[in-house]
């Protein structure tokens, strides 16, 4: 219902629009004047409400993880006997 209403409005203004007008000897009394300054005046409205900064999400921020509790090192000394020697292992130490 209201898109045909908006149609037909829109429709009649054309209309109205194009049709002819009588001619007038005595001018027009400053239509065109107010025409101009009406049209320089929306245009303006227009072009600073299409001109107004755009503000965007700020970027994420990505912290680094924490380091972990565990950590390798050696450990104390064993006897190997496959090898025949003393070795030390590897260990994970964790707090």
């Amino acid at each position: 219902m209201t898109r045909g209403l908006i149609v037909l409005v829109t429709a009649a203004a054309m209309g109205a629009a194009i049709l002819p007008a009588p001619a007038q000897a005595g001018g027009n009394g400053g239509a065109v004047a107010a025409g101009v300054i009406g049209g320089l005046a929306v245009g303006s409205m227009l072009g600073a409400a299409a001109a107004q900064p755009r503000y965007y999400a700020p970027a994420p921020v990505y912290a680094a993880p924490p380091p972990p509790a565990c950590y390798w090192t050696r450990g104390e000394p064993v006897w190997d006997g496959y090898r025949g020697a003393w070795v030390r292992p590897r260990v994970q130490v964790c707090n």
